[in-house]
């Protein structure tokens, strides 16, 4: 792994206090879950990017025959792999797109929940996923939103980065993000906010 990056030390410093919140909406995550499930072949290879500290990864794992959980954060990979040790195929994985440590893949699908808002070359991402992929492979990712009326709350995001309390993001609007997805190579499927306000972008991506 490279040099650590601003967003693994922020996670990494974080991690465990993380790992202990209650969930902050536990319906819009069933409901990503369960979405997310459906789509999932029972004999796919699925790779998470950014899996945290792998509560999505136990949950979606045992539908499918193969499920890698990275993160670019070696202390939630950490704990996503004592919360896993006792699902059989799950395997945790140090790993950030952009250094060449993921797994080669190919995969038939890639999730990424929390995650592409965050990312500092979101264009290079999407594009090393769709090379990660099968043929027709899916994209599935869910992403906060702040872009055009909640830029209002940049103000006090500043702040909270200022004093460590909030990890470097980017104000993403639904629509710059799913162009961003297309113009990687992506078909998109379908879409919706879960939640819807502030929204939180669930996008279904194909790769043609």
């Amino acid at each position: 792994m490279a040099t650590p990056t601003d967003q693994s030390v922020f996670w990494n410093r974080v991690a465990r206090r993380y790992a202990a919140m209650p969930m902050r909406n536990p319906a819009a995550w069933e409901d990503t879950l369960a979405r997310t499930s459906a789509l999932l072949p029972p004999t796919g290879d699925v790779l998470e990017l950014g899996c945290g500290t792998g509560s999505s990864a136990l949950r979606l794992a045992p539908h499918v025959a193969r499920y890698t959980a990275s993160d670019d954060a070696a202390d939630m990979v950490a704990i996503a792999a004592e919360s896993g040790a006792a699902t059989a195929n799950l395997h945790t994985c140090h790993a950030r797109p952009g250094d060449g440590s993921l797994p080669p893949g190919p995969f038939d699908a890639i999730l990424a929940f929390n995650l592409l808002h965050l990312l500092p070359d979101l264009p290079s991402t999407l594009s090393e996923c769709h090379a990660l992929l099968k043929p027709g492979g899916l994209l599935i990712t869910k992403t906060p939103c702040l872009g055009g009326r909640w830029l209002a709350l940049w103000p006090l995001v500043r702040a909270l980065r200022l004093m460590g309390k909030a990890p470097p993001l980017r104000f993403l609007s639904p629509h710059r993000l799913e162009t961003r997805i297309t113009q990687a190579g992506f078909t998109i499927l379908d879409r919706d906010d879960l939640p819807r306000n502030p929204p939180s972008r669930f996008v279904i991506a194909r790769r043609g």
